[in-house]
């Protein structure tokens, strides 16, 4: 007899997810953790990083008071410390909440590093290697070392952030995002490497906060990921801020100084400039955490970085699988929650269905918000659909004026022949909250005639994304 059904390593959003999902179907069940239960996301990703953008969100509101009739008497100004320490408290609010869910769920928790030794068997040790930051706390009647079995093991260790050779972080003057969340001083200026969700919010965090920002994106656009004209408007909007930005070009070498670096940078001409900052931010992707698991021992397929799976989450071991960031891009939170309850389900054989990569939603908190979902104009092209695009600017939104917040931009496509939403993207206030609307509609396989005949509330900034269906029709009525 195995001592558990299942048991997961990692403990992210899509490990924790999974241990859920597992018990309320009768699993006995265990989750290996090494470092932060709840995972990177909510110790020093998704979360945190959104307190702290709530911070400069607060603080660009208080610098513009006047534009909204308002007087602030006396000093308005960013306290960092206080700032950090708000972050880092909704962190450990975050960690605690995954702990009463793990013990609400009667779900083990086992603390340490866990390898694979043979199929269905993990031997889990000591945590040997220190954290990159402070280690979380050991859940009170939390596991330790030992050899554990399960028939089926979920691996789920997460990623970090990738390095490029000759531009490592050092911690001190080349950070990562671990860094950028807990700076002790602000600094002046600022380099950020790379222009993906990662790189634009601390860019934009930093720049509300005075910070001289400048970021370098190697490919010809900022957010490289979105519809060419939303990256298009956000470079725009960013540049407004006083955002220097250069793309098209690549840090290829660091020098540092005592308190300083100075980056190399070519251009794709073969242009060169030097830039010195205080500070420089390594923002150029993850990679899985595919290392010293085990993978190899059971001889699990790997493939640039990341555990191969099929539309269920399995990899080509019998009881292995994969979730979440390990196991391949988009590399979000909430794909790796939604493969999470794909493959425990798919384990009780209840039959889910596979996962549609092209209806995952991204979302960038910067100010500018960006989001989006489905096939870009340039994708949708590519692709061979003959298309039908809409757009509508928040100028004309009645809600977006009243906000003060009137710069955006929604953008739809439609395949031409069927009425079918191919894409939908979108820039300005609160768009992150907005695009789970295209999602619903997608995942529905909502028609452009049934979002036109679809009631939007007024005023209200989702006003803006039936006025883009309107205007892929020829139909648009406040424009």
């Amino acid at each position: 007899m195995a001592d558990y059904d299942i048991i997961v390593i990692g403990s992210g959003p899509g490990g924790y997810i999974a241990a859920i999902r597992a018990a309320q179907l009768g699993f006995k069940t265990a989750i290996v953790e090494r470092e932060h239960l709840a995972g990177i996301c909510s110790n020093w990703g998704c979360i945190p990083t959104k307190a702290l953008l709530r911070s400069a969100e607060i603080l660009h509101y208080g610098q513009h008071a006047k534009d909204y009739g308002l007087t602030l008497e006396g000093s308005f100004k960013a306290d960092l410390e206080a700032i950090v320490k708000r972050s880092r408290g909704i962190a450990v609010r975050m960690n605690n909440g995954v702990q009463f869910l793990m013990k609400k769920n009667k779900v083990d928790v086992i603390w340490g590093e866990a390898k694979l030794t043979k199929p269905g068997t993990i031997a889990v040790a000591p945590t040997k290697k220190p954290a990159m930051q402070p280690q979380g706390p050991v859940p009170k009647g939390a596991k330790g070392e030992g050899t554990y079995t399960a028939d089926h093991i979920i691996v789920a260790t997460g990623a970090r952030p990738r390095a490029l050779p000759g531009l490592e972080p050092d911690g001190k003057l080349i950070w990562t995002y671990f860094e950028s969340m807990v700076p002790a001083k602000m600094p002046k200026s600022l380099l950020v490497m790379g222009s993906g969700a990662i790189g634009i919010e601390f860019a934009s965090f930093y720049r509300t906060m005075g910070v001289e920002v400048t970021v370098v994106e190697v490919l010809p656009q900022v957010v490289p990921v979105e519809d060419a004209e939303i990256g298009a408007f956000a470079r725009k909007a960013f540049e407004k801020q006083g955002m220097k930005i250069i793309t098209s070009a690549k840090v290829t070498k660091v020098e540092k100084g005592a308190d300083s670096v100075t980056a190399h940078i070519e251009d794709e001409k073969g242009g060169k400039q030097t830039i010195t900052a205080d500070r420089m931010i390594s923002a150029v992707g993850v990679v899985g955490n595919i290392e010293n698991i085990g993978l190899e021992t059971l001889g699990v397929k790997t493939d640039r970085g990341c555990i191969v799976i099929d539309d269920f989450c399995r990899t080509n071991v019998k009881g292995v699988y994969a979730i979440g960031d390990v196991a391949g891009p988009p590399m979000l939170a909430h794909k790796a929650e939604h493969e999470a309850v794909i493959c425990v389900e798919a384990i009780k054989g209840l039959h889910p269905h596979p996962m549609d990569k092209a209806m995952i939603p991204g979302c960038t908190y910067c100010h500018p918000q960006i989001a989006s979902v489905g096939l870009t104009e340039a994708k949708a092209k590519a692709a061979g659909y003959e298309i039908k695009v809409g757009r509508f600017n928040f100028v004309a939104n009645g809600k977006a004026v009243a906000l003060g917040e009137d710069s955006g931009l929604a953008k739809t496509i439609f395949d031409a022949k069927t009425g079918k939403l191919l894409g939908a993207h979108l820039v300005g206030p609160e768009v992150t909250e907005l695009i789970q609307g295209f999602v619903v509609a997608m995942n529905l396989e909502t028609t452009e005639e049934e979002l036109m005949h679809t009631i939007f509330p007024h005023p209200t900034l989702s006003e803006v994304m039936k006025e883009s269906v309107l205007d892929a029709y020829g139909k648009v009525l406040n424009a």
